[in-house]
C-alpha cells in the first residue's frame, strides 16, 4: 500500500510552542452591512498566507457575487445555516447545513441568497490572499463601478466576464 506523503517540515523545534489563537464565537463580525457580515477567523496574515478562513453571514434575498474564477486561489464553500443558491460552473445548485463546494483554482463560481432567511457559512482560501480589503471596499467598489470597480477586482484576484467583454 502506498501512502502519501507529508510535507517537509517547516518547525524545527524539540518543543512544542505556545502559540495558538482562539476566536470566542460571541465576537462581533469585523465588516458588517446591511446585505450582511463578515467574520476573520483565519487571516492571510494570522496563517502566514497558508489559508484563508472566513464566516459570512448574508442577509435575505442578497445578491451574493455573479459568476467569475480565481486565478491564484482556491474557493470552499461550506454552508452553516439558512440556504444558498451556488453555481458550480455548470449549473445552480442548492447549499443547505453541511453542503460543501470546493471550486479549484480558475474555476466559475458564483452565489446568492434568493431566500426570505438569512444565511451563513464558511469561506475557505487556499492558499491564503489578503481577502480583508475587498471584504472591506467591496460594496463602495461596486457602487462607484466602471474601471475603478474592474481595476479592484482584479486586484484582488476576481475575474468577472462583464469585466472583460467587448468595449468594457
Amino acid at each position: 500500500m502506498s501512502y502519501l506523503a507529508y510535507p517537509e517540515p517547516r518547525y524545527h523545534g524539540d518543543r512544542g510552542e505556545v502559540n495558538a489563537a482562539f476566536r470566542p464565537a460571541d465576537t462581533p463580525p469585523d465588516v458588517s452591512s446591511p446585505g450582511g457580515a463578515t467574520h476573520y477567523l483565519a487571516t492571510h496574515e494570522s496563517t502566514g498566507g497558508e489559508f484563508g478562513l472566513y464566516k459570512a453571514e448574508l442577509g435575505p434575498r442578497s445578491a451574493g457575487a455573479k459568476t467569475h474564477f480565481h486565478k491564484a486561489i482556491s474557493e470552499s464553500f461550506y454552508i452553516l445555516s439558512g440556504e444558498l443558491e451556488l453555481y458550480n460552473g455548470e449549473k445552480w445548485v442548492t447549499g443547505r447545513p453541511g453542503d460543501f463546494l470546493y471550486v479549484p483554482v480558475g474555476g466559475l463560481h458564483a452565489f446568492k441568497n434568493v431566500t426570505d432567511e438569512p444565511m451563513s457559512m464558511l469561506l475557505l482560501f487556499s492558499p491564503g490572499a489578503p481577502r480583508e480589503e475587498y471584504f472591506e471596499q467591496v460594496a463602495e467598489m461596486s457602487r462607484r463601478g466602471g474601471e475603478e470597480l474592474k481595476e479592484f477586482r482584479v486586484r484582488h484576484d476576481s475575474y468577472f466576464e462583464e469585466d472583460f467583454e467587448a468595449g468594457a
